[in-house]
């Protein structure tokens, strides 16, 4: 297979699939190196952006997928008839921002750093599909422990935790800092809303 038959069979792989695929699964497929992998996705998405697509491709820490470019959301929410997507509350917000700074946490811990009960915006948070279960801890009672998923980073358009902004020196991780920061991200990027 030449390179521009594995840059095709991967835009087909990642259509086909409809949700994120990771780098291993598409590596072995095509039986190349990740290093490999990562240059052929940069002539899909140079092949994908010089043909003016509505598609564009996105990495996501150790996968890929594709999706729809922003500009055509109206457009495609009125063929799906889905309904509008409306903000995080401020106490979702926080309780994100808690646990993508500080991830692995457990719900205890989410409590402590804000003071109240998080139930009920935890199950809403894995409801959405923004964090999730990561295990138990190794201790008394064997607590969940909670992160945050591939749908956190695609809302936030981000490809990495890593690329989180950096907290303010002044604030512990955790505390107030994490919701300023996560309101940074919110701030500049209207994929920040979530459907209901």
């Amino acid at each position: 297979m030449n390179i521009n038959d594995m840059v095709s069979c991967c835009e087909a792989i990642l259509f086909a699939s409809g949700e994120s695929v990771s780098s291993a699964r598409i590596c072995e497929a095509l039986a190349i190196s990740v290093e490999e992998l990562d240059k052929i996705m940069v002539l899909l998405r140079d092949r994908m952006e010089d043909s003016g697509s509505g598609l564009k491709l996105l990495k996501l820490e150790n996968s890929y997928q594709l999706c729809s470019k922003e500009i055509y959301a109206d457009a495609i929410r009125t063929v799906m008839d889905l309904k509008r997507r409306v903000p995080l509350s401020s106490a979702a917000m926080e309780v994100l921002a808690v646990v993508a700074y500080n991830q692995p946490v457990t719900k205890s811990y989410i409590e402590q750093v804000r003071g109240v009960d998080c139930s009920g915006v935890v199950s809403s948070l894995i409801e959405k599909g923004l964090i999730e279960e990561k295990g138990r801890l190794e201790l008394p009672g064997r607590p969940l422990i909670y992160g945050t998923t591939d749908q956190f980073l695609r809302c936030f358009s981000l490809s990495s935790l890593s690329e989180l902004p950096e907290l303010p020196e002044d604030l512990e991780t955790g505390d107030v800092g994490s919701q300023m920061a996560l309101e940074d991200i919110e701030d500049t990027d209207e994929d920040a809303k979530i459907k209901e």
